[in-house]
């Protein structure tokens, strides 16, 4: 709430300005106010949201970009060359997959999908001397996998890879991966963080400066930064971050519960559930369980897709993490580009981002659109 936004020196503002500005005056050539030049290098109101996002991650820098794959694509230009390799889940957000298996492949990067739940076979993964790093998401979308940060930091530090970490489902509130051994954390901060659908933005948060350095190098030459305004609307979106992960959290759990409970639901996959997989590693490393919920429909892909378009309270609609629920079928939507891949998501599942309404009526919702 207040890391990188102490009061306006001129006015004393308790919110950082929006300095909607393209370029700065400069004291005589060279001679720079606060190191700022032209935007795209740096403003001062997402220098605010950078300083921000480094405190709540524990990082010593952090970068704000256009987007979340705007985040990824300048980590992973940065840090691989033709010929490497990295290891990835195989249940990986349908945008980072099409962005190795459609852009990167072709110049010569190459990847592995394996089950980032099981350290044998990220391990059996790691092609020595090209694998520059490995990739998790935990929680992973739409899958719900969950990973140990602790034990892939282990393996990264054997292998000379790099350990990132999306906590874009966790947020910095839950889990801390920087402190279990990560390297990098990428962010798309248009989903919590953000936390109100109104607007795109994605982060890298990396606890060594040097890193640090040659990612805003590169970040500064590619350009897809963080316009002021966006960077305004995620500072704000931070300071309730606590209290909506919060009810987030509870909701979630009440909404899994029920789902575990019903005679038309075959699996619900939500690491708060005791019988989970990776639930007691998500209960190591995480405060809490998060707001994301995912289900396969015992009817099989059509109901599961007719079901999507039952729901009243609950919104068709992608994305995730906003203050109002949402729902979807990752199949035909969010994941539709991994079809045909190993990281194919089963047909049946849907997708749920648990809000912070009334939990009674968040359930009765679902209860009606189930039958």
């Amino acid at each position: 709430m207040h890391a990188g936004q102490e009061p306006d020196p001129l006015t004393g503002a308790v919110v950082p300005p929006i300095y909607q500005v393209s370029t700065y005056k400069q004291d005589g050539v060279g001679g720079l106010r606060g190191g700022y030049e032209y935007s795209r290098s740096a403003n001062p109101t997402r220098t605010a949201l950078e300083e921000c996002l480094a405190a709540i991650e524990g990082g010593t820098r952090a970068m704000a970009f256009a987007s979340g794959l705007a985040a990824e694509d300048c980590l992973l230009r940065t840090v691989l060359g033709t010929g490497d390799h990295v290891v990835i889940p195989n249940d990986a957000y349908g945008g980072t997959y099409r962005l190795f298996s459609k852009v990167y492949e072709r110049w010569g990067v190459q990847w592995t999908a394996v089950d980032f739940g099981d350290l044998d076979a990220v391990r059996a993964a790691v092609q020595p001397g090209r694998t520059r790093a490995l990739w998790v998401e935990t929680p992973s979308n739409p899958l719900l996998g969950v990973s140990d940060i602790a034990g892939l930091a282990g393996i990264a530090r054997e292998t000379g890879a790099l350990l990132v970490v999306d906590n874009t489902f966790a947020t910095p509130y839950l889990q801390q991966p920087l402190a279990l051994g990560a390297d990098v954390v990428v962010h798309s901060t248009t989903k919590y963080i953000g936390g109100h659908s109104d607007v795109v933005g994605g982060a890298l948060v990396v606890a060594d400066g040097t890193l640090g350095e040659r990612l805003a190098f590169h970040q500064n030459s590619m350009g897809a930064v963080a316009g002021p305004f966006d960077a305004w609307l995620t500072l704000r979106g931070i300071k309730t971050l606590a209290v909506r992960m919060d009810r987030h959290c509870q909701n979630a759990a009440a909404v899994a519960q029920m789902l575990a409970e019903h005679s038309k639901v075959s699996e619900v996959l939500y690491p708060g559930l005791a019988g989970h997989q990776g639930h007691e590693i998500a209960a190591k490393q995480m405060r809490g369980f998060g707001g994301m919920v995912s289900f396969r429909h015992a009817g099989g892909e059509a109901a599961a897709v007719e079901l999507c378009g039952r729901t009243e309270l609950f919104t068709l609609g992608e994305s995730l993490g906003g203050v109002e629920s949402l729902i979807e079928h990752p199949g035909r939507m969010t994941h539709m580009s991994a079809a045909g891949s190993p990281l194919e998501v089963p047909a049946d599942l849907v997708r749920l981002s648990v809000g912070i309404e009334d939990r009674a009526d968040l359930l009765a919702d679902l209860a009606r659109a189930l039958g």
